[in-house]
């Protein structure tokens, strides 16, 4: 941990009603650092009990939080986000311990999360209410927008400090209170958050973390809780599916941001530099472990060729290793399971006819490191076609033309990002309104910001984080009407 400068930090224990509790049990489960299979720590391992006392601290602690004014509430979140970028260098290396991206990334990630953080401490005070002409000449029509209640914020691996803030930031700034369940490979970021929210003043109760090394029992129980009126989830679409299921109980408000299958399109009059560079940037960041990965990079027949030379010689200059060293650009997989499942798409593309032009095996390195890979001569009855990759290959298809492409690249279930590249001005208004996907990149392989709703249709999910937008999945509409 000599990473970490303020070991007040390094937390390992749940967090509820503000205070640090273990488990009833006295369980713990431990975090490896992807890097070495090192333990980090042991970390509280909670269940149904300490998952209830985390529900009903938020609960009790609803009254009181939205009766704070916007102002009130938003001068405690900006001091939560000042407290982020001041400890940004720690937070940054927690992450790189227990995800293994570089600190660079790492680094990146804080910033990005606390960006979120800063904007909805400030668009909680425009939570506009309307006023309707009325149906009768003595009758008032006003809708009011209100918190909607104890929030439970189910979060992944990949971003274990960003995709808690772009939740809980918004949730808080409504007027709502929290229960997150961060994921079992990376509980440390969320523990840090909390600590920081502490040291910002937020009352008891309105921000709680639970950890575990159960998920689905923790889980079931967010989503069948009366007290939860709201699931906020990140993951893939399988489990989202399970907590849809569940939630339906309670008839609770959903967001679900879920799996991906991104196509990133090169046409023939693209700037072919820029596009090998959206293409790394999109396809490696987190050894490929985003949800908006580039999964499917289709390249036009006429510069086919010259791509692929200049993409896998940019390949070859990522350097692979740990990401505290400055030098490296993609780190190690979450886990041996996420190295199995990149063998396994691998494994069976091959069997299928492609072709690797580079890497394709486990990493000299050892442990959870998969070579950088490129691959071609890809059909669509591959896995790694229609099966998000989360891992460090670069599958390259030949297309021809326009409306063959556009019907490749929509043929999946997923539908979150979408890339493309080219010059053609109708052309380029064709593709972004043709491709049926909730995020579209034109000419640059990096979406994510703050000032944008981040989302997904079809299989992918459903409501928006981030933007205007992002506040509205926290509240709901009360219709007043009233006689004069």
């Amino acid at each position: 941990m000599k990473e970490i400068k303020n070991h007040n930090l390094l937390k390992n224990q749940s967090f509820i009603n503000n205070e640090w509790v273990n488990s009833f049990s006295n369980k713990k489960f431990p975090v490896y650092n992807p890097l070495d299979q090192s333990l980090i720590d042991q970390i509280s391992d909670c269940g149904k009990q300490e998952t209830k006392d985390a529900i009903h601290a938020a609960n009790d602690a609803f009254g009181l939080w939205k009766s704070h004014t916007s102002n009130e509430r938003s001068n405690i979140i900006k001091k939560w986000h000042d407290l982020i970028l001041e400890n940004k260098q720690d937070l940054a290396s927690i992450i790189t311990l227990e995800q293994g991206k570089t600190l660079k990334e790492s680094l990146g990630e804080i910033l990005y999360g606390a960006s979120f953080v800063d904007w909805f401490a400030e668009e909680g005070k425009r939570i506009y209410g309307d006023t309707i002409p009325s149906h009768d000449s003595d009758k008032r029509i006003i809708v009011l927008k209100q918190p909607i209640g104890v929030v439970a914020a189910i979060t992944p691996w990949n971003f274990p400090n960003a995709m808690i803030t772009r939740k809980v930031a918004p949730a808080l700034a409504a007027g709502c209170t929290v229960v997150i369940k961060p994921a079992e490979d990376t509980p440390l970021s969320a523990l840090a958050l909390a600590e920081l929210s502490k040291e910002a003043g937020f009352p008891p109760g309105v921000f709680n973390v639970i950890t575990t090394s159960d998920p689905d029992k923790v889980g079931k129980i967010l989503t069948t809780s009366p007290q939860v009126k709201k699931v906020s989830f990140t993951g893939s679409s399988e489990v989202g599916k399970i907590l849809m299921k569940q939630s339906a109980s309670t008839v609770k408000k959903l967001s679900m941001e879920l799996g991906g299958n991104a196509p990133f399109i090169v046409f023939d009059d693209a700037d072919i530099d820029l596009a090998v560079e959206g293409a790394i940037i999109s396809k490696y960041r987190n050894s490929g472990q985003t949800c908006v990965c580039a999964n499917r990079i289709y390249i036009q027949s006429g510069i086919y060729d010259l791509f692929i030379e200049k993409f896998i010689k940019a390949v070859r200059e990522q350097k692979t290793g740990s990401g505290f060293d400055e030098n490296v650009s993609i780190g190690p997989l979450i886990n041996k399971q996420a190295l199995i499942k990149v063998k396994k798409l691998l494994k069976d593309a091959q069997n299928k006819g492609a072709k690797i032009l580079l890497g394709g095996k486990e990493h000299k390195k050892g442990n959870n490191f998969f070579e950088p890979t490129v691959i071609t001569n890809i059909s669509n009855d591959m896995l790694i076609s229609s099966e998000e990759i989360f891992g460090p290959i670069a599958p390259i298809y030949l297309f021809e033309e326009e409306e063959e492409v556009i019907e490749h690249a929509n043929d999946t279930s997923a539908g979150l990002a979408a890339y493309f590249y080219g010059k053609d001005n109708s052309q380029i208004w064709r593709v972004a309104e043709a491709l049926e996907y909730g995020m579209v990149g034109i000419n640059t392989g990096f979406i994510s910001t703050n000032l944008a709703p981040f989302g997904g249709v079809k299989e992918s999910g459903f409501g928006r984080e981030g933007s205007k937008y992002g506040i509205e999945e926290y509240l709901v509409l009360k219709y007043v009407c009233m006689q004069v």
